[in-house]
């Protein structure tokens, strides 16, 4: 019980390097990665991508270029809370051509699944689709 509390306790403000003045209550929580952190995290997302078994792979490559025609300036996927029935709507359509180009097309929650992962990487600034496809 001891440790825990240790951990949950946030640090001095005089331990935060470059910030000047009190800091927000959320940077001094351990775990905390602050800006310009983020390509970091995309970068973990992808690394562990590529590590997907060949199937989910291939079918991750084609729900990104699916993505692609839905990824516009201005599209919904990029709004600050993307409609849940228009990405819902999505998958289905991912669903379909998966399963006239497949004989065996993975399930709608895995179709679900990829969708969202990859929608959350472009938001974040990750790049589209860079997959490697050995099997």
């Amino acid at each position: 019980m001891e440790f825990h509390s240790k951990l949950l306790q946030p640090l001095p403000e005089n331990e935060a390097r470059g910030w000047k003045g009190p800091l927000p209550f959320y940077m001094t929580y351990p775990g905390y990665l602050g800006p310009g952190k983020e390509r970091e995290l995309i970068q973990d997302l992808e690394y562990l991508q590529q590590m997907y078994p060949g199937d989910v792979k291939r079918y991750q490559k084609r729900i990104a270029d699916v993505l692609d025609k839905a990824d516009y300036e201005g599209s919904m996927i990029y709004d600050e809370y993307p409609d849940r029935y228009s990405l819902l709507a999505l998958v289905k359509s991912i669903c379909k051509i998966l399963e006239k180009e497949e004989e065996q097309a993975p399930g709608e929650e895995m179709i679900q699944v990829l969708l969202f992962n990859e929608v959350y990487k472009r938001r974040h600034g990750g790049r589209r689709g860079n997959y490697c496809l050995l099997q």
